[in-house]
């Protein structure tokens, strides 16, 4: 059920690009430059869900942090991002990264995206290594951004095991 949604979500924001492509536009279609300089929003991911906040270092370079909540814990996640165009559409942007996150969690259970879950009787600390593939769709003639983005993460402190989740965020940017 979940990979049907995530399919759905996929597919929507294709067709939104497509039909975007298909109209005329009269701003410039350069690709080597970003549409805003900073951003911040809300971030719904498959580990933790929470507050995030993606600068323009350069045309093409970002930095991405969220600040997310899980059950009984918190985790803060750092993602150094390369943005290009994406399908010849301005408007949408693919990106990949890399980072890492720190974090803790209480007692309880563990969930991992594939189902499994570990369960802890004490707190424990969260580190470990992240990378991040995505698109960002900014809505014409808004400030809103929305990304959906596939979330690799190696858990090194309490693992090691790789998880992989999808992420939605919404964003509002500034110029």
């Amino acid at each position: 059920m979940k990979n049907t949604l995530y399919l759905s979500i996929l597919t929507v924001l294709f067709l939104i690009s497509t039909k975007a492509n298909s109209q005329s536009r009269t701003a410039s279609t350069n690709s080597n430059t970003q549409d805003y300089t900073f951003a911040a929003g809300l971030k719904f991911g498959g580990y933790e869900n929470g507050l995030s906040g993606k600068y323009f270092m350069n045309n093409t370079t970002s930095i991405e942090g969220v600040l997310g909540f899980r059950n009984s814990g918190v985790v803060i996640t750092g993602l150094y991002e390369i943005n290009q165009e994406a399908f010849n559409v301005p408007e949408l942007k693919f990106y990949y990264g890399f980072g890492a996150h720190i974090g803790a969690i209480g007692s309880g259970n563990y969930r991992r995206f594939n189902g499994d879950s570990q369960v802890y009787h004490n707190s424990q600390i969260l580190l470990g290594a992240d990378g991040v593939l995505g698109l960002e769709y900014l809505i014409p003639q808004s400030p809103i951004a929305v990304s959906l983005d596939l979330n690799p993460r190696i858990e090194l402190a309490t693992g090691p095991f790789f998880d992989i989740a999808p992420g939605l965020g919404i964003k509002y940017f500034f110029k």
